[in-house]
């Protein structure tokens, strides 16, 4: 499913968080460096609220017109840390592909125990070896070359197309 949400951005004068962002329609907030990034965050937010709240049994919500969002309902007006103003404020919308996001979050890594021999982990420990760097390349190569590699590997941020 595909859907635009309108967020709300706040530009403060905060300098180690200058950029808030409320999405009204999931009554969640986030931040951002720059712009660029309280976008990309706001992405990422509703994406992960929404694969959650459909994998709860919950209805994702549709979004609200723009129209209807006003600054004013931004918890940023009544919250900020002492001493800090309000530069600017934009309703701006973001979009989302809940499909997308979650057959990237099935990509993501996972944290796996093995058992190898005790020299084994030794000797790589002293060449500074990270085993579990080479058991994923490994893993990985040897899908690849039996054709069962069918999708990227995605270890960051499932919102990220890099």
């Amino acid at each position: 499913m595909k859907a635009v949400y309108p967020v709300i951005i706040t530009e403060t004068t905060d300098k180690k968080i200058p950029y808030l962002v409320h999405v009204p329609d999931f009554d969640a907030q986030t931040q951002g460096k720059d712009l660029a990034d309280a976008i990309h965050m706001a992405e990422y937010l509703i994406s992960l609220v929404g694969v959650t709240m459909h994998d709860d049994g919950k209805p994702i919500p549709l979004p609200s017109s723009a129209s209807d969002i006003k600054p004013e309902s931004s918890p940023w007006h009544y919250d900020l840390g002492a001493g800090d103003e309000i530069l600017s404020e934009i309703i701006t919308l973001v979009p989302v592909d809940f499909d997308l996001y979650r057959k990237r979050l099935k990509s993501l890594s996972v944290r796996r125990n093995v058992s190898l021999p005790a020299w084994l982990d030794a000797e790589a420990e002293r060449a500074g070896f990270n085993v579990s760097a080479i058991l994923h390349a490994g893993s990985i190569e040897r899908e690849a070359r039996r054709g069962k590699l069918i999708a990227r590997h995605c270890t960051i941020d499932p919102c990220d197309v890099n």
